[in-house]
C-alpha cells in the first residue's frame, strides 16, 4: 500500500496554503491541521479525499475517542479530540466547495465530525490552573544559580517575562534595541523581526513588580552592552553556543549571535527554575495571569485597568478579564469567606418626610375648595339616585305669517 496519495498531497498543499496565506493562521496552527489530516488519511488507508463519505467521519470519531496518548498512555484529552475533529470538519467543508468536488461531496456530511454535546462541553470547560504569585516568582529567582553567564541569562529571562508580560515567542525574538531602559519600555515591533501574536505591534511599560526584579534585567543588559560589547541588533537572550573540543567533547563556548528559532528553550528554562524552587511548573505564558491578578488588586478604576490591559497587548479589556482574569478556586473561596464573615448591613426605616409650612389664608382657601368639591359630588349622587328627569314637552310650533305686500 502506498504511504501517500498524490492527489491528497496536492489538495493538502492547497488547503494549508489557504490557511496560512488567506486565513493568516500561525505556523504552529497549520502544523496541527496537517497532523490531523495525516491521521485521518491513515485511518482510511490513504483513500482519496474526494471519495469522502460520512461513514468515514463516524468511524474516525469512534477511533479517536478510543485512542491514547503515546507519551502518557492515558486517553486523549477531550480538548485534543475536539480540536482534531474541528480541523477535519473545516477541511471537508472547504473541499466540498472546490471545483471538481461540488458534485462528489456533500457539504453537510462534514457535520458528522462534530463531537457529542457532552464531550464538547468538557472540551470547552475552564479548569483551575496553578498561577504563581509575585512572591513565588521572586523565590524562583532567588534559588536559581547565578554563577555562569548562562545562569545569568536564564535568571534574567524569568525576570524579564514577569517584568514585561511579553509572550515567550516574542521574548525569543527580541533584540537589545527593543528595550529602552531609560524610559522603562519594551517595543515589540513585528517589522523588526519580533514574533508577536497576530503580528501586532505592542508598546509596553515595565510592570511594577519590584525594583529587585527589574535590577536583574538591567544588570543582564548592561553585561551584554558593556562587557560583551553587543550592538542593538544582537539578541536580548541569545542561545548557548557549543563547540567540539580536541578531546571530542562538546563544551559551552559562549553565546551565539542569533535569536532562538522557537520558544522551547525558554520553556525548558522555566521548568528547570520552578522545579529547583520546589514549585509546580509554570510556563512563561502563565506569568501573564500573574500580572492580571496583580492588576485586579492594584488598579483603582476602569481607566487604570484599561491601561494595564493595553500593557499586556490587549485591545479589548474584556480579553484580559475573560482569558486571564478568572479567579482561582482558592481566591474564590477567600472572597466568599470574607463576605460570609462580614456583618449584614442593617436595613434602616425611611425617614419621615418633613411637614411644609403653609400660609393660614392659603390653608383656609384650600379647605373651602375641598368642602365645595365634596358638596358637588354629594349633589351628583342625589341626582343620580332620583333617576333621570323627564324630557321637557315641546311647545307647538307657531305658524309664521307671510309678509304682506305694501
Amino acid at each position: 500500500m502506498s504511504k501517500f496519495h498524490p492527489e491528497n498531497e496536492r489538495t493538502k498543499h492547497r488547503y494549508l496554503g489557504f490557511l496560512s496565506d488567506a486565513k493568516r493562521l500561525s505556523a504552529g496552527t497549520v502544523e496541527q491541521v496537517a497532523a490531523a489530516l495525516a491521521d485521518f488519511e491513515k485511518s482510511t488507508g490513504q483513500k482519496d479525499f474526494r471519495l469522502f463519505r460520512l461513514e468515514q467521519a463516524q468511524s474516525y470519531k469512534r477511533r479517536l475517542t478510543e485512542s491514547t496518548n503515546p507519551k502518557t498512555g492515558n486517553p486523549l484529552a477531550k480538548a485534543t479530540v475536539a480540536s482534531r475533529l474541528a480541523a477535519l470538519k473545516s477541511f471537508f467543508q472547504w473541499l466540498a466547495l472546490q471545483p471538481g468536488c461540488k458534485s462528489r461531496l456533500n457539504y453537510s456530511d462534514a457535520e458528522y465530525f462534530n463531537p457529542s454535546a457532552s464531550d464538547a462541553r468538557i472540551a470547552k470547560a475552564t479548569r483551575d490552573k496553578h498561577v504563581p504569585s509575585i512572591e513565588q516568582v521572586r523565590h524562583v529567582l532567588s534559588v536559581m544559580p547565578n554563577g555562569s553567564d548562562v545562569d545569568r541569562r536564564d535568571r534574567a529571562l524569568v525576570a524579564f517575562a514577569l517584568l514585561s508580560g511579553a509572550r515567550d515567542s516574542a521574548i525569543a525574538s527580541l533584540s537589545l534595541r527593543h528595550v529602552d531602559l531609560a524610559r522603562r519600555r519594551v517595543c515589540q515591533d513585528p517589522s523588526q523581526g519580533v514574533r508577536t501574536k497576530f503580528s501586532k505591534t505592542i508598546h509596553s511599560k515595565f510592570f511594577p513588580v519590584g525594583p529587585d526584579i527589574e535590577a536583574i534585567v538591567v544588570d543582564w543588559i548592561r553585561f551584554l552592552e558593556t562587557e560583551r560589547h553587543w550592538g542593538p541588533d544582537e539578541p536580548l537572550f541569545p542561545p548557548s553556543k557549543t563547540e567540539r573540543t580536541p578531546n571530542g567533547y562538546f563544551e559551552n563556548v559562549g553565546f551565539a549571535r542569533t535569536h532562538w528559532k522557537s520558544a522551547s528553550a525558554i520553556r525548558a528554562v522555566f521548568r528547570k527554575g520552578f522545579e529547583s524552587a520546589g514549585l509546580p511548573y509554570s510556563n512563561p505564558h502563565v506569568l501573564r495571569d500573574t500580572l492580571t491578578m496583580m492588576g485586579e488588586k492594584r488598579c483603582m478604576g476602569p481607566e487604570e485597568f484599561k491601561a494595564w490591559s493595553q500593557n499586556l497587548g490587549h485591545d479589548n479589556v474584556l480579553t484580559t478579564f475573560t482569558s486571564y482574569g478568572n479567579l482561582t478556586q482558592h481566591r474564590q473561596d477567600e472572597i466568599l469567606e470574607r463576605i460570609a464573615e462580614r456583618p449584614p448591613t442593617p436595613v434602616s426605616e425611611p425617614a419621615p418626610r418633613p411637614l411644609v409650612a403653609m400660609d393660614p389664608a392659603m390653608l383656609e382657601r384650600l379647605e373651602r375648595a375641598i368642602a365645595d368639591l365634596g358638596s358637588a359630588r354629594q349633589a351628583d349622587v342625589t341626582i343620580g339616585a332620583a333617576g333621570p328627569s323627564p324630557p321637557k314637552p315641546q311647545e307647538p310650533a307657531q305658524a309664521v305669517a307671510a309678509p304682506q305686500s305694501e
